[in-house]
């Protein structure tokens, strides 16, 4: 899939662009019934919430999972992010936000350049996510908070916050997030399984935590441009992959056909 134009001043503009129903109803469910299998598993790339025995996040999904892997493949996440990013690209990271109902804790404001630059030496903000809802975020699930045309201002200053969650992250000072807010307000997208959201590494977001009895599964592939490989291999390589082999995009059903293999051959 190709973006068009307006879509892409758009992206320049506002950091993130949402689609709705951006994959049919048959793929979602396939992804959706794929998680719980991976969500059950003891294993590192697991990442539990400090307050509970629940995943916060699942990583690397695509490098054991054959219907993950065929999503980091698909033409409608390949195509629109080497448009994006204006080169072929790898795989950065992957992973799977549980935000289980009750249990889901925050995700404190931040960029994600903010800490692929500061962990892995990223050279440049040429990675972004591309992200699928797997259930319906609503306003009470904790949906994902962006601070619309705040990637325009570039790498932020952060400080590493080791103990708010389970999952250390560079953070953003509230007096910045403050003024920020002031020049660009607050969107949180919305909509049901299958709507996708793609945003810049330096978009500003968060998440609030998730007090609802809803789960908000969410799956995140972020790409980066094979021109802008990371420098220090500091973190695990299920977080941070060493892999810098450009993707290459599958037919449009390839997530479809993944799941027939798996069924098959089980």
């Amino acid at each position: 899939m190709k973006l068009t134009s307006e879509q892409l001043k758009r992206f320049d503009e506002q950091g993130y662009l949402f689609f709705p129903n951006y994959f049919s109803a048959e793929e979602t469910a396939i992804l959706k019934a794929s998680v719980p299998e991976v969500f059950a598993q003891r294993r590192e790339e697991n990442v539990r919430e400090k307050t509970g025995d629940v995943v916060r996040t699942a990583f690397a999904v695509h490098t054991y999972h054959p219907v993950f892997e065929a999503l980091i493949h698909h033409p409608r996440f390949v195509e629109p992010a080497e448009q994006l990013l204006k080169d072929r690209t790898y795989i950065h990271q992957f992973k799977i936000n549980g935000k289980a109902a009750f249990d889901g804790d925050v995700w404190q404001w931040h960029q994600d350049y903010g800490t692929w630059k500061a962990d892995d030496d990223m050279p440049e903000a040429r990675a972004m996510n591309l992200a699928v809802f797997m259930d319906d975020v609503n306003e009470f699930n904790g949906p994902l908070w962006f601070i619309p045309r705040s990637h325009k201002r570039g790498a932020i200053e952060a400080k590493h916050d080791l103990t708010t969650t389970s999952y250390p992250l560079w953070v953003i000072d509230n007096d910045t997030i403050a003024k920020l807010v002031e020049q660009g307000g607050i969107v949180a997208p919305k909509g049901g399984p299958g709507s996708a959201i793609f945003f810049h590494g330096t978009l500003v977001h968060g998440s609030p935590p998730n007090m609802s009895p809803w789960d908000r599964q969410i799956i995140y592939v972020t790409y980066n441009a094979v021109s802008n490989a990371i420098r220090r291999f500091k973190r695990p390589e299920y977080i941070a992959h060493r892999d810098f082999a450009p993707i290459d995009a599958w037919e449009d059903d390839a997530v479809l056909r993944a799941a027939q293999r798996k069924a098959a051959a089980e």
